[in-house]
């Protein structure tokens, strides 16, 4: 589960066309609360319906750790649909779909541009250096990244500026700023302060007491580290 989990946190939103603001992520309580208790069916089933480029996002990056094979045409659509949207697609956000296409492709052995997909997501970034959504992608990509190529202390960075950028409540709604929360306290806990990354779980659960993940497996986790 550790696994999916870790997957479908990649970043996801609610949105209504291609135009996006806070508002938008409220749209939905259904697909807020699958991420939230991990139920990617529900996802599957409303990208089933239609091109939506953030749910095809996230599910093909559940669909990594669970069955490559199914998450082929699930790829090969969110390409499609991230090239036909280009022009439409907020400031920074063509750049990040794109990042998380070239980091499919190469897990799935059909291309080879690791390099490429870290340029794409700090150029979301430039474009868009206010934007929370480009700040918690390029954190992502930054502390996924192998060395030499990763910087969890530079995501970390990233994921609280992101975590700046979503205070106003109508972001409350929106995964990604779950998601940003759980990255702080990852790269914590990367960087050896459990302790911090304990803190900040407990944060989380406050905002978010159904995070089955952060409730069930990964504070469980730290805790019992730091037990005497």
């Amino acid at each position: 589960m550790y696994k999916v989990q870790r997957g479908i946190l990649l970043l996801l939103c609610i949105v209504c066309g291609f135009s996006l603001s806070a508002r938008d992520f409220s749209a939905d309580r259904e697909l807020f609360n699958a991420y939230l208790r991990n139920d990617m069916s529900v996802w599957k089933a409303y990208i089933d319906q239609g091109s939506s480029l953030p749910y095809e996002y996230g599910y093909c990056a559940a669909l990594m750790d669970s069955d490559k094979k199914a998450a082929k045409p699930y790829v090969a659509d969110f390409r499609q649909h991230t090239e036909q949207a280009k022009e439409s697609l907020p400031a920074g956000h063509y750049e990040m779909y794109m990042s998380a296409v070239y980091v499919y492709e190469l897990r799935l052995r059909e291309s080879f541009h690791p390099v490429k997909s870290l340029d794409l997501a700090r150029e979301a970034v430039k474009k868009a250096p206010e934007d929370p959504l480009t700040l918690t992608y390029c954190g992502m990509a930054l502390f996924y990244a192998p060395k030499p190529f990763g910087n969890k202390k530079e995501a970390l960075q990233l994921f609280l500026r992101a975590e700046k950028a979503f205070q106003d409540p109508e972001w409350y709604y929106c995964w990604w700023r779950a998601a940003a929360m759980m990255y702080i306290a990852q790269c914590y806990d990367k960087q050896g302060d459990t302790d911090q990354a304990i803190r900040k779980c407990e944060e989380l659960l406050k905002e978010y007491p159904d995070y089955a993940f952060i409730r069930d497996t990964y504070l469980p986790a730290l805790t019992e580290r730091v037990r005497p």
